[in-house]
């Protein structure tokens, strides 16, 4: 381990090293946190499609495109910050990192009382805008107006340990995810099966969870000794870092935003066949979250390790690391597609086990989940530009594929060929082959070393 990563305790120097250790040791503990943070609406549908109704499952359910529009906006530009700060923390400019270390956290709070406010006001909008069945309406409203109401706490946790991690801290996310995801397993069960509150309890139960996490992330960074330090004296914004942040983030945030707003178009697709259908789609999406969770904590161990080799001028390094993470989630894909295949009727049947919601979410699972392999191929090398500080690339090749392509896949089909539930969700593995092609071509020609974000990464390191 280099002097740096021993100085720093927890965060890890990923210029230096073996690059498959490097990037299994940033990823497994990465994806055991999403696998808990997972946990957080897992446990609310579970509960409520075991305890209190169809409807209220549908619910719960069907809400999430309107989440990730607004959460993803945030964590596309967080990632703009996780980019700046690598790059910096790998070119061993500890100034810099600290300066964008405040910038984001004052950043996030601005945000957190815009997106709270943006949330809570167009969510009649947007339950018209998806079809939702009249009969759900009512608890997706409640579950929506309390979950955005505790917004901030989910924000200032991603963007704490998106910090961590860009410094090679993968570990202590983990464990506060850990915490706050039993915490919110057992207020479910408590304001649920203990004071019957329904759908306002789980609700509740995840906003109070993700809270504790956000004090856990922030109480960490201000007791942390290396340069990632925070001090409520140096909150402050640098418009000079924010520019950065938003020149990397913007363009992901965006992306984001608007695939899960055409997500909310995708959803109305399916809304129209009823709350079983509603429900079957409900549980293959929420497995099919579970499954995308090695890549995606793989892309973004990506995103690290060529952020911080490129910010020492490392170019074949930070190639061969986005290889093999390539590698690595292939495999991975394959061994959970052998597994869930046949095993598709138990997984569903877990969330809701009502005939036809079960034969429609099987339907949707053995659809998607052998065209994971199409998924790793676009967000690992997505990742790696990221990295690299393309971030305007991916991103309209993502909406290209997963907004342009799959809305006019989608109304062609309904409107001139056949509107049935299977060829509606065919949509998702299309989008994702179109992706792939793309951003393959794009990589394969793209200027990685031309493209670093912090200004002369190769001058002499600041003393700390």
């Amino acid at each position: 381990m280099s002097a740096l990563a021993k100085r720093a305790g927890h965060s890890v120097d990923m210029t230096q090293g073996h690059v498959v250790g490097h990037l299994v040791r940033f990823a497994v503990p990465l994806l055991l946190g999403n696998l808990f943070q997972q946990l957080y609406n897992t446990v609310d549908l579970w509960v409520v499609g075991r305890y209190v109704s169809n409807a209220a499952y549908s619910a719960v359910g069907t809400v999430t495109p309107i989440i990730n529009m607004l959460i993803g906006f945030f964590l596309g530009l967080s990632s703009g910050a996780g980019v700046v700060i690598s790059q910096y923390y790998g070119a061993k400019k500890h100034e810099k990192v600290r300066e964008t270390v405040h910038t984001s956290l004052v950043m996030t709070l601005i945000l957190g009382v815009i997106l709270t406010v943006l949330g809570i006001l167009i969510i009649p909008a947007m339950l018209r805008l998806m079809k939702t069945d009249l009969q759900a309406v009512p608890e997706a409203t409640t579950y929506l107006t309390i979950y955005f109401s505790g917004l901030l706490g989910l924000m200032l946790y991603n963007m704490g340990s998106g910090i961590l991690r860009a410094v090679g801290d993968s570990n202590r996310p983990f464990y506060f995810l850990v915490i706050s995801a039993l915490l919110n397993i057992a207020l479910d069960l408590y304001f649920v099966i203990g004071v019957g509150m329904g759908v306002e309890g789980v609700a509740y139960a995840t906003i109070l969870a993700q809270g504790i996490s956000a004090v856990l992330i922030l109480f960490v960074l201000s007791r942390s000794e290396d340069c990632i330090r925070l001090t409520l004296s140096e909150l402050k914004l640098s418009f000079h870092i924010l520019k950065q942040i938003v020149r990397i983030g913007i363009p992901s945030a965006l992306q984001m935003a608007i695939t899960s707003f055409s997500n909310v178009f995708v959803q109305s697709y399916i809304n129209v066949f009823g709350l079983d259908c509603m429900s079957g789609w409900t549980s293959c999406t929420k497995i099919d979250q579970f499954l995308l969770l090695p890549t995606q904590s793989l892309a973004l161990a990506a995103t690290t390790f060529v952020g911080q080799n490129l910010g020492t001028g490392q170019v074949d390094r930070a190639k061969q690391g986005t290889r093999y993470a390539l590698f690595l989630s292939w495999g991975i894909a394959l061994g959970l597609a052998a597994f869930v295949v046949p095993s598709a009727p138990y997984l569903v049947a877990f969330f809701n086990d009502k005939p036809e919601v079960v034969t429609y979410g099987v339907t949707f699972l053995r659809l998607l989940c052998p065209c994971y392999i199409l998924v790793c191929i676009n967000q690992i090398y997505a990742g790696s530009l990221r990295g690299a500080g393309i971030s305007q690339a991916p991103t309209y090749i993502m909406l290209l594929s997963f907004v342009v392509f799959r809305q006019i896949y989608l109304y062609v089909l309904t409107n001139f060929f056949v509107n049935q539930p299977l060829p509606v969700a065919a949509g998702y593995p299309l989008g994702w082959l179109v992706c792939s092609v793309l951003t393959l071509i794009y990589y394969s020609r793209a200027d990685l070393a031309g493209k670093r974000v912090v200004d002369d990464p190769t001058s002499m390191p600041e003393k700390n």
